[in-house]
C-alpha cells in the first residue's frame, strides 16, 4: 500500500505526496521511459504527477487525485502479485476505477485461469471476470457480445483448465457450419476438408493454450473433439466441458436439440454474437430467443459483453461501437 501525505498550497489547489514502497522498481511502476506514468497523465489531464526518488507528488482537483491514488495502489498490487505492467493493464484498471465498480481491478487483472508454454490467460474486463466466474459456478453459460470480447477464448480456457484439473475427462467444441449451407456438396475435399475452415477459429484457440505436439494425439483419443454441430445430434455428453460457439447461426431447433446433449457431470458454454447472423431470410436464431425461453431457469446464467470488452486491436473497439451508431440510426430512420 502507498502512504499519502496532503498538502495545501497557496493556491489551494490540493497536493498529495504518495510514498512508494522502497523495494518496488520505480522502472516496474512507471514503465520504460515513463510510458505508464504518460497513460496516467493522459487519463487525468487536470492532475500534474511529479516523481522524484520513490515519491509521487500529485496536485490537482480533489476527485481525480484519489482516483489516482487509488489506480497507484491497484498498480502496486499487481505488480506484488508477480504480474508486469502495460499501458492495457493500465488503461483498463482506470476505466473500472472510472465506473465505481465493487471489484477490484487488481483482482480482475491478475485471475488466472490457465496457463501454457509461459502464457499465463486471464480476463481483462470486469464483464470478463464476471463471465468467467458465471462458467465456474453454473453448469450451463450463454456469452453474448460482439467480436472480440473473449467469448469463445474465456470460454476455451476455462475447458482447458477443467481437463488439467480432472473436473471433465474430455472438451468438445463444436460450432455450425452455416455459411457452406447448401453448397457443402460442391465444396472440394473430403467431409472433414470441407467443414474444417469454419472450424478453424476453435483450432487456433486451442493451439494457444495446448501443447501443439499433444492435439493430435487428445484428438485421436477422443479427449479433445472438434466437430460441426450436426454431428451431436442423438448424443448424450457426459463429464465433458462443451463449448457451442457461433450459437447466433443456430436455429430455434438446433439451440433446444444441442442444449438437451447435456449429460451428468458436464458444463456448457453457448456462445455468439447476435448483431451477426447468417441464417437465410426467415430463420429465427436460437441465440435470439434462448434467454426469453430460459432466462429464469436456475444454473442457466446469461453473461452479456459489449464493446468495452473488446481486447483485441484498440481499433476493434471503436468499430464495434461506431456501427452500433451506424445501426441504431439507420433503425430510427427505418421507424420513421
Amino acid at each position: 500500500m502507498t502512504e499519502t501525505s496532503p498538502t495545501v498550497p497557496a493556491s489551494d489547489v490540493p497536493v498529495h505526496t504518495v510514498h512508494i514502497p522502497p523495494e518496488v522498481s520505480m522502472v516496474s511502476l512507471l514503465g520504460p521511459g515513463d510510458e505508464l506514468l504518460r497513460t496516467v497523465e493522459r487519463s487525468f489531464d487536470e492532475v500534474d504527477l511529479l516523481v522524484r526518488g520513490n515519491e509521487v507528488r500529485l496536485s490537482g482537483p480533489s476527485a481525480d487525485l484519489a482516483l489516482v491514488e487509488r489506480l497507484l495502489d491497484e498498480m502496486l498490487s499487481i505488480l506484488g502479485r508477480g504480474q508486469l505492467l502495460n499501458r492495457d493493464a493500465v488503461e483498463r484498471a482506470i476505466a473500472m476505477l472510472r465506473a465505481e465498480t465493487h471489484d477490484r481491478p487488481a483482482d480482475v487483472l491478475t485471475m488466472n485461469i490457465v496457463s501454457s508454454r509461459g502464457r499465463t490467460i486471464r480476463p481483462k474486463t470486469l464483464n470478463q471476470k464476471h463471465y468467467v466466474d458465471a462458467i465456474e459456478s453454473h453448469t450451463v453459460v450463454f456469452g453474448i457480445g460482439p467480436a472480440g470480447t473473449g467469448k469463445t477464448y474465456l470460454a476455451m480456457a476455462k475447458a482447458v483448465a477443467a481437463l488439467q484439473a480432472k473436473q471433465v475427462n474430455r472438451i468438445i467444441l463444436t460450432r455450425p457450419a452455416v455459411e457452406a449451407g447448401e453448397r457443402l456438396g460442391f465444396l472440394p475435399g473430403t467431409l472433414n476438408e470441407k467443414i474444417d475452415p469454419y472450424l478453424r477459429p476453435l483450432y487456433d484457440a486451442l493451439h494457444d493454450m495446448v501443447d501443439p505436439e499433444s492435439i493430435p494425439r487428445l484428438m485421436a483419443s477422443g479427449v479433445i473433439e472438434v466437430a460441426p454441430l450436426a454431428y451431436m445430434r442423438g448424443r448424450t455428453l457426459n463429464d465433458a466441458f462443451i463449448i457451442l460457439d457461433e450459437a447466433q447461426n443456430t436455429s430455434a431447433e438446433q439451440m433446444k436439440m444441442f442444449l438437451t446433449r447435456l449429460g451428468f457431470g458436464s458444463k456448457m458454454v453457448v456462445t455468439g454474437d447476435v448483431t451477426q447472423v447468417d441464417l437465410p431470410g426467415g430463420t429465427t436464431s436460437g441465440l435470439r430467443v434462448v434467454e426469453n425461453i430460459l432466462g429464469g431457469i436456475e444454473d442457466v446464467h446469461f453473461a452479456h459483453l459489449s464493446s468495452a470488452d473488446v481486447v483485441r486491436h484498440r481499433l476493434v473497439g471503436a468499430i464495434v461501437e461506431a456501427y452500433g451508431r451506424f445501426e441504431g440510426a439507420s433503425s430510427s430512420r427505418d421507424a420513421r
